[in-house]
């Protein structure tokens, strides 16, 4: 017998319906998608089924970086937080949403989903506004289980990107969640004075029109509640009750320990401890859930028992199990923990005793740690590091400008050369790259 060459068989040669493979890749882009990219393949994903000329993603998974955005540069660089909680409140959890909201600073047509496990949204923006021509969302026309399912992958992706994120998410994430803060708090600051100044003006007795007196001062005090209400709902955003994050590990791990058949036991934080940092309350129960996996691969396991404590300066966790102690401190998920705990200057203490089980203590900082300045992977030139260093102090580029005797626009030019080499696309994630490399 002679070998016979073997026949090679094109999609076109099997029955059925032709596969969808722009569909296909766009899927397998998606579950692959950094977080960085996620909005971006998400978008291009979705694009021929809801149109639109921007998308945005809104989760408080990502404490340093909750907006995830992709399309139109106007809607992109002017969508606020304060703008996306309120279509939040009013899209009901996996029903599609459509109508005219306040998005980048204008009245702006809008399609909605939100995801009921993390309270994610999304959100695709049509172009025209409120002042002009709007084109009509035709959510009939959309194939809503396929957009559905695509916006459900992505918000799952973001999940378990965040919950296995490596120690450089973890600081990057914390730098940009204090950058904020800091950014928010100037804010209020400023426009505090400037609303406090105009109420007095307008309750001074010099003023003879009574009515625009009561005029101004109602608008005023408006914006003044309108302000701090602002900037609590963004302190909110980047922490967390002990409370309720030990009760989301709970949740986390009920899953889990329903069908393990070892009794694992929660011992509750007080509930006055201070709140947690996002990044911490995530690395908490991201150790505590590698931790009771790594006690339950040993055998004779009956119980195991994890406390959350708080000393006001740190969290304070233990795990504990009734094993034999044969647990490695030197295995490779204990070393992956123990990098999780560094990286946010935190310490991790395994106390093995054979026949006895294993003790594990991990103190978390609740305060960013300090780092020290390290950015020659960068390559920055020294005009473009001095640069930086003004930009990681809050300067402005007129006052960037003017510090280093140069204009606006070499300022700019800058800047523009500084975010390509930092590989970052806006001044809040540049100042939070600097901050986490020591510079201020």
């Amino acid at each position: 017998m002679t070998a016979s060459t073997p026949s090679v068989r094109l999609a076109s040669d099997f029955p059925g319906p032709a596969l969808p493979w722009p569909l296909l890749r766009a899927v397998a882009r998606i579950a692959d998608a950094p977080l960085s990219a996620i909005a971006e393949r998400l978008r291009e994903a979705v694009l021929p089924y809801t149109g639109g000329d921007a998308l945005v993603i809104f989760t408080e998974e990502c404490t340093g970086r909750p907006q995830k955005k992709a399309g139109d540069d106007e809607v992109v660089a002017r969508v606020s937080i304060g703008e996306l909680q309120e279509l939040r409140g009013v899209v009901a959890s996996g029903e599609p949403w459509t109508g005219t909201a306040q998005i980048a600073g204008a009245q702006r047509q809008a399609f909605a989903l939100k995801y009921a496990p993390s309270n994610a949204l999304l959100v695709v923006t049509y172009p025209g506004t409120a002042a002009g021509r709007q084109q009509a969302v035709d959510v009939e026309s959309m194939d809503m289980a396929l957009v559905s399912y695509l916006w459900e992958m992505a918000a799952r992706r973001i999940q378990e990107k965040v919950k296995d994120a490596p120690p450089s998410y973890l600081l990057e994430s914390r730098a940009a969640s204090a950058e904020r803060i800091r950014v928010t708090s100037e804010l209020v600051d400023l426009h505090s004075t400037t609303l406090e100044t105009i109420l007095a003006a307008a309750r001074s007795g010099s003023l003879d029109d009574a009515t625009a007196r009561v005029t101004v001062s109602d608008a005023a005090a408006k914006a003044l509640v309108e302000l701090r209400t602002h900037n609590d709902q963004t302190a909110e955003l980047v922490k967390e009750p002990v409370a309720s994050a030990f009760e989301r590990l709970r949740e986390d791990l009920r899953p889990l320990t329903r069908f393990s058949g070892i009794d694992v036991q929660f011992i509750e934080p007080p509930l006055n401890g201070r709140a947690l940092p996002g990044e911490v309350a995530i690395a908490a129960r991201a150790v505590v859930r590698g931790l009771l996996l790594a006690m339950m691969e040993q055998p004779e396991i009956r119980r195991v028992r994890t406390q959350w404590d708080c000393d006001g300066e740190n969290l304070l966790i233990n795990v504990r199990d009734d094993g034999r102690g044969g647990l490695s401190a030197d295995a490779p998920n204990m070393e992956r923990l123990q990098r999780r705990v560094q990286a946010l200057d935190g310490r991790m203490e395994v106390d093995l005793m054979p026949g006895w089980g294993a003790d594990i203590s991990v103190t978390l900082p609740l305060d960013p740690p300090a780092f020290p300045a390290d950015v020659s992977g960068w390559n920055l030139a020294a005009r473009e590091l001095e640069v930086l260093q003004l930009l990681a102090g809050g300067q402005r580029n007129r006052s960037i400008a003017a510090a280093l005797n140069i204009s606006e626009n070499t300022v700019k030019f800058h800047v523009r050369n500084v975010f390509r080499k930092l590989g970052v696309a806006s001044r809040t994630e540049a100042i939070a790259l600097a901050h986490t490399h020591g510079l201020r």
